[in-house]
């Protein structure tokens, strides 16, 4: 650390640039507005990934599938109770 800095100076780490204009001369409203939409575009891509959908849960022993339907009497009814008609 020499004389003329800080310690605040010396300790920051050195941030390399996240956007950087190339070409053309941009007003302070143009450079926030196109800041915005880049801004905007990294949240929802980081919302959509932490929105994944879980495995579909498999129901094949889910107890709704033990509840069956009573018997009606009649004619025939004993074949057709197999189907489930």
């Amino acid at each position: 650390m020499t004389a003329d800095e800080t310690p605040a100076e010396v300790d920051a780490p050195a941030h390399t640039p996240v956007l950087r204009v190339v070409k053309g001369d941009l007003t302070p409203e143009e450079l926030a507005a196109l800041v915005a939409v880049v801004a905007a575009r990294n949240a929802a891509a980081a919302n959509a990934a932490g929105r994944t959908k879980p495995a579909p849960r498999s129901e094949w022993g889910h107890p709704s599938r033990q509840v069956r339907a009573a018997h009606t009497f009649g004619p025939d009814r004993w074949r057709r109770s197999t189907f489930g008609r």
